[in-house]
C-alpha cells in the first residue's frame, strides 16, 4: 500500500527542488541525527558514518528531481543513507550483520505492550509502577539504547524515538517484517530491564 505525502513533506519536497536552503536545513535539523545513527551501523566509526551522510545528503539533492513520493520523506531518506553506508560498509569490509540480535533470556511478556488496535501501537502499556519517567530515569534509558547491539539501537530510535512505523523503518533498512519485529521486541525489552532495575 502506498504512503500518501503529507503536506509538509509536499512543501518540504518542493522546497528542496527550488533549492530552498531554509528547508534543506530544516530537513536536515529534523532528520540529520537520525541519518547518522543508521550510517553508523553499517561502517566501522563515527567519522566514517559522518561521511556516508554527507553523500547521502548529496544523494538526496540529486536525486529529489525523481522523488515521486510514494513513502514518506523521512523514509526516502532513510532509505537513501542505509543503502549509502552498506555501499560504503561492504568497501570497508566490515559491515555489521543483523544476526547481532543477542540472545532470548531478555524477552519480555507481549501484553506489556499497546496492542495493533491502540493508539501507539507497540509501545509501553505503561511505564513501571505507572510511575511518571523524570530526567534521570530518562538518562537511563539512553545509557540503554546506546549500549544496544547496533541493529537493535537504530530499529528501536527510529521506531520509538523517531515515531516511524513499522513498515518505515523496514522500507528505510531493508529489513523483513520478522527481522525488524525480533530486533524491536529484543531491544524494548532490554531498555525496559534496565528501567525496572532502576526503579526498584
Amino acid at each position: 500500500m502506498e504512503e500518501l505525502l503529507s503536506p509538509e513533506d509536499a512543501r518540504l519536497v518542493e522546497g528542496l527542488r527550488n533549492g530552498d536552503e531554509a528547508a534543506f536545513r530544516g530537513v536536515m535539523r529534523e532528520y540529520g541525527s537520525a541519518m547518522l545513527r543508521v550510517a553508523q551501523m553499517y561502517v566501522s566509526s563515527r567519522a566514517v558514518a559522518e561521511e556516508v551522510v554527507q553523500e547521502a545528503w548529496l544523494g538526496v539533492l540529486k536525486g529529489i528531481g525523481r522523488f515521486e513520493g510514494r513513502s514518506s520523506l523521512k523514509t526516502w531518506l532513510f532509505r537513501i543513507v542505509a543503502n549509502t553506508a552498506k555501499t560504503r560498509g561492504v568497501r570497508e569490509a566490515r559491515s555489521i550483520p543483523f544476526s547481532a540480535l543477542g540472545d532470548d533470556e531478555d524477552a519480555v511478556d507481549p501484553d506489556r505492550f499497546l496492542g495493533p488496535e491502540e493508539r501507539f501501537p507497540g509501545h509501553w502499556a505503561q511505564p513501571p509502577e505507572g510511575r511518571v519517567l523524570g530526567a534521570e530515569a530518562m538518562h537511563v534509558i539512553e545509557r540503554a539504547i546506546e549500549r544496544l547491539p547496533p541493529a537493535q539501537r537504530t530499529v528501536i530510535t527510529l521506531r520509538d524515538l523517531h515515531g516511524l512505523s513499522a513498515e518505515e523503518v523496514r522500507n528505510a533498512l531493508d529489513l523483513t517484517e520478522t527481522n525488524q519485529r525480533v530486533l524491536l521486541h529484543r531491544a524494548r525489552a532490554k531498555v525496559r530491564s534496565a528501567l525496572e532495575e532502576y526503579m526498584r
